[in-house]
């Protein structure tokens, strides 16, 4: 069975038919390099939450208006967060590779209106967007580099 390095709990995740195991794949679970299995291989759980944290820190630090305070992230699959976005000329575009993963979560809107906040980090960026149910008409509000 799919065994986690990130202690994720992999009999209980809706994708676990299509991920290797993180532990059995030796980081690459979806066939890419896991950065938050090399992260905890390489530092430990001590040092990755630390990392994790930073991350909280600077996903709070951006007031983005009617987002809560983040409190935790959780190891997304990229093809379950990879949302597609509109661009002002049109054109559609996905920002995250479907075969990699991910830190993020959802939070609710302060101002209702049925739409969620979307937050996902990589090693090297941040990315919020809204989206209504199901991720429905996605919003692209910030793609950072770190």
């Amino acid at each position: 069975m799919n065994e986690s390095i990130c202690k994720a709990n992999c009999k209980e995740c809706f994708m676990k038919d299509k991920c290797g195991g993180c532990a059995e794949t030796n980081g690459y679970p979806f066939g890419k390099r896991c950065f938050i299995a090399e992260y905890i291989n390489i530092g430990g759980e001590e040092k990755f939450q630390e990392f994790k944290d930073k991350i909280v820190e600077e996903f709070n630090e951006l007031k983005i208006q009617g987002m809560p305070k983040v409190e935790n992230l959780n190891m997304l699959a990229g093809g379950f967060v990879n949302l597609e976005y509109t661009l002002p000329s049109g054109e559609t575009v996905k920002f995250l590779d479907d075969n990699n993963t991910y830190l993020g979560n959802q939070l609710e809107c302060e101002f209702g209106a049925d739409r969620c906040y979307g937050i996902i980090a990589g090693m090297d960026f941040l990315l919020v967007c809204t989206y209504g149910e199901n991720g429905s008409d996605p919003e692209l509000i910030m793609y950072k580099k770190r």
